[in-house]
């Protein structure tokens, strides 16, 4: 039997509330990134995004979610050359619920599959580990999210996702001193 020389990781830290049920109905907003955060679904021009097939197979399968789980219903939705922003709507129904984690995982798996039988790269990570997730507590918090989703791809400049993004130095101010470089 061979032994896998694995580097031990740190343990990952919980993203999660540990006591909320996420199958519960109610809004949740999501971002999802890429795999090292590469863009592949396409390029921001003039505040919108030029999806490629990749980025128009990563819409087709969120659009698709409410077909594979009832209790999902989409609200605002982006594609971004490395990622995506979301909010699903977790609804009660008779039938098993699914879970925030259940439809995200759907979500990737459908997305990662078409797009990796297209670039022939089966098994290829798409998706990075994981997602960021936001419990939406009131109807001002949704609009606020919504405005977030849909203006998106008019900051992408200004987007720390976007690979190149360089932060402006703040007018008046020097840079911070360097530590530890030949004092």
């Amino acid at each position: 039997m061979a032994v896998l020389n694995r580097k031990p990781t740190a343990p990952r830290r919980r993203l999660r509330l540990p006591d909320y049920d996420y199958a519960s109905p109610g809004a949740y907003f999501v971002s999802i990134c890429t795999h090292q955060r590469v863009c592949l679904f396409g390029q921001i021009t003039d505040g919108t995004l030029s999806a490629n097939p990749f980025g128009k197979i990563v819409e087709a399968c969120w659009l698709d979610l409410p077909s594979h789980y009832p209790n999902a219903v989409l609200d605002a939705f982006v594609v971004m050359p490395n990622h995506v922003h979301g909010i699903l709507l977790i609804e009660r129904v008779f039938q098993a619920a699914h879970g925030l984690g259940e439809i995200i995982r759907g979500f990737k798996t459908f997305s990662a599959r078409r797009i990796n039988e297209l670039r022939s790269t089966t098994g290829k990570p798409l998706w990075q580990r994981g997602y960021h997730e936001h419990i939406v507590r009131n109807e001002a918090a949704l609009e606020e999210i919504r405005d977030y989703i849909n203006t998106n791809p008019l900051r992408w400049a200004v987007d720390r996702n976007n690979p190149g993004y360089v932060p402006a130095i703040r007018a008046g101010l020097k840079p911070a001193p360097t530590v530890g470089m030949g004092r």
